[in-house]
């Protein structure tokens, strides 16, 4: 509780496997931050993406600073 710095939470993936993206609609805008396997291509939800924190969140959740959108 007191004193105790919290950890950063990160996803555990291959990026040799897996790359992060943010999948957007381009109907409604909606956004939502997941893995793809570059293999089969198979896209794994993540979260939603409302806001740019929750942006910068997913950000540090991949370690990624870059993440490309695909619609």
């Amino acid at each position: 509780m007191f004193g105790h710095k919290k950890k950063k939470e990160t996803l555990q993936y291959d990026p040799g496997r897996k790359t992060p993206v943010i999948r957007c609609s381009i109907c409604n805008g909606e956004q939502v931050g997941g893995l793809k396997d570059l293999e089969t291509g198979q896209f794994e939800e993540v979260m939603l993406i409302r806001t740019t924190d929750d942006l910068l969140r997913f950000q540090e959740l991949t370690g990624t600073k870059e993440i490309p959108k695909e619609y």
